[in-house]
């Protein structure tokens, strides 16, 4: 996975789910089953939920198996 590209997905997620840092995100998925997620394919931003471990998970609007978790952007998983 291109560095600067999940970089920049993980940082759009954060964004979106209104977390400054990884952390806050990180606190609120290891409490919870799932995890926000964000397709990798340059040029979507569709997201969702998924397990915190999913790093092929299917993207409803690509049509393609694309969609990380922030876990799996992070390096945390």
């Amino acid at each position: 996975m291109d560095e600067t590209l999940r970089e920049q997905k993980l940082a759009e997620l954060l964004e979106i789910e209104g977390c400054d840092e990884i952390t806050e995100l990180a606190e609120a998925v290891f409490s919870n089953s799932v995890s926000p997620a964000i397709c990798m394919n340059e040029g979507c931003s569709f997201t969702c939920e998924m397990e915190p471990d999913q790093d092929r998970g299917w993207c409803e609007e690509c049509c393609t198996n694309s969609v990380a978790s922030a876990l799996v952007l992070a390096g945390l998983i």
